[in-house]
């Protein structure tokens, strides 16, 4: 089965065998040696990040490390009446706003349709208010699969000296990130996206400035990442990680290496994406923004073309041995989704387009 919806991925050979290795205590040296070989390698992806940048493992799902990151920000007592704007244009943008309530953390939205970019001239107009300690976006928003213009936020962020918080689980390992020019604090991950680990380990990538000049902003216990990096300074953690997926997480990191490091992954998405749409384009299937070279390079989404139902096209595909995504809320019926990390080639992509013919007839 080759898997075709933004995570959990199709693995590789090697990485599955690496979950069979010996069952090992995370309390033992050998669990925080691992760590901190994980934690060296997550750090280096990206050369602009490692001098200044550590990573925060969490045994969890992206949404896990994404509202783990929000602990970065002060509580109300701590704020200085301080906000978070949240720039939202999908399903996750608007989640990290429902996080934000949940933490009864200070917060506005400027939202924008779920087909469209972000606003930024609202966002400058927003910040120049003097209101705002942070920002949070989400870079790749898998609603739709737009890559959000981060270059043009960022700079923004930049301008008015606010500090970015990132939803980069769609795109961390598969984009490129600047971690400078974005004023970014911190940038949220998971293992079983662009790094083709399997679900269940997570991290927050973070300035680490940010553990020595100020206090924790966590309203839960699990998810306080000023004590999660307490005690991976020494390779452990605070609770139980799971140890399967950080073998599993490994050997996907020294892959990663082996293949060239994130730009030649992103490379390679990038052919099979364009090889999609083009042959989506030939049987008659338009890509569901209108501005489609706002896509990401990871996934696309696709108008259904009429007369074809979700539910037909996603059975029939399954059973040639492939699993595609679904619309989120009133697009559940209008696309589908079609993601291309993990491992699967150009000639998965040529018997893909095949049998989305086939469905179609």
């Amino acid at each position: 089965m080759k898997l075709l919806n933004p995570g959990p991925v199709t693995l590789t050979a090697r990485v599955r065998e690496a979950m069979l290795r010996p069952d090992l205590c995370h309390r033992e040296v050998e669990f925080a040696a691992m760590c901190t070989r994980i934690l060296g390698r997550l750090r280096s992806i990206y050369p602009e990040a490692a001098s200044r940048y550590v990573p925060v493992l969490l045994t969890s799902s992206g949404t896990g490390a994404v509202e783990a990151m929000l602990s970065l920000v002060p509580r109300a007592e701590q704020s200085g009446g301080k906000k978070v704007l949240v720039v939202a244009n999908g399903v996750y943008g608007e989640r990290a706003a429902a996080m934000l309530t949940a933490q009864a953390k200070a917060h506005d939205v400027v939202g924008s349709a779920w087909t469209a970019p972000m606003d930024l001239p609202a966002v400058e107009r927003a910040l120049a208010s003097g209101a705002y300690g942070h920002v949070f976006a989400v870079h790749h928003e898998t609603t739709t699969g737009r890559l959000n213009d981060v270059d043009g936020l960022g700079a923004l962020c930049k301008k008015f000296g606010v500090k970015l918080l990132l939803d980069a689980v769609s795109s961390f390992g598969g984009e490129r990130l600047r971690f400078d020019e974005w004023n970014l604090e911190a940038c949220a991950a998971t293992a079983n996206k662009c790094l083709h680990g399997v679900p269940g380990v997570a991290f927050v990538l973070v300035d680490e400035a940010v553990f020595t000049e100020r206090t924790s902003g966590a309203t839960s216990v699990y998810l306080d990442l000023f004590r999660y990096r307490k005690e991976q300074k020494n390779g452990f953690s605070p609770f139980t990680q799971a140890v399967q997926a950080m073998y599993a997480l490994e050997e996907a990191l020294c892959e990663l290496e082996d293949q060239g490091g994130w730009e030649r992954r992103h490379q390679k998405y990038a052919a099979l994406a364009g090889q999609v749409r083009e042959g989506l384009f030939a049987l008659g299937i338009r890509p569901f923004l209108e501005d489609a070279e706002s896509y990401g390079s990871t996934l696309a989404s696709y108008r259904l073309p009429a007369g074809l139902a979700y539910d037909h096209l996603h059975d029939h595909l399954k059973r040639a041995g492939f699993i595609v995504y679904a619309g989120q809320g009133p697009f559940s019926g209008e696309m589908f989704r079609v993601a291309v990390m993990g491992d699967v080639d150009a000639a998965d992509m040529a018997r893909l387009l095949v049998e989305i013919q086939a469905a179609m007839a």
